[in-house]
Formats: C-alpha cells, structure tokens, sequence
C-alpha cells in the first residue's frame, strides 16, 4: 500500500513508544479504536429524517412567551 514492510513498522512503533511511554499506549490505542467505530457507524447509519408533527407555537415562529413559573 504505502511500501510499509516489517521492519518500518517496527521502527514507527519504537518511535511512539518513546515519544508517550508504555503507559499511554493503550489508552491511545482505546480512543483510536472509538473513533473508528464511531466513524463507521455515522458513514453506514442512514440519514435520520425528523418526521414528527410541528407544534402551533413552532409553526409561528415561537413567538409566544413561555407562560410564568409559579414558586
């Protein structure tokens, strides 16, 4: 794909681990996980359609003021 063999990406590894130490790594490799999947999800998941029935106050605009909260 890239040219990557074995020995690059071992390098490439040895590199981050340095750069944020074993400690890190996975919590790292956590989120890069969770972005992923969220990535999928939201480019496989249809377009969400809002189907429910606009109230009166929204077809004017909400306008209206909200009536007084009573104590």
């Amino acid at each position: 794909m890239f040219g990557l063999g074995i020995p690059e990406l071992l390098i490439i590894l040895v590199i981050i681990l340095i750069m944020f130490g074993a400690g890190k790594l996975p919590e790292i490799g956590e989120g890069l996980g969770k972005g992923i999947k969220n990535f999928r999800r939201a480019t496989k998941a249809p377009d969400e359609i809002d189907v429910t029935p606009k109230t009166q106050s929204e077809d004017d605009g909400g306008s209206e003021e909200a009536p007084p909260k009573q104590s």
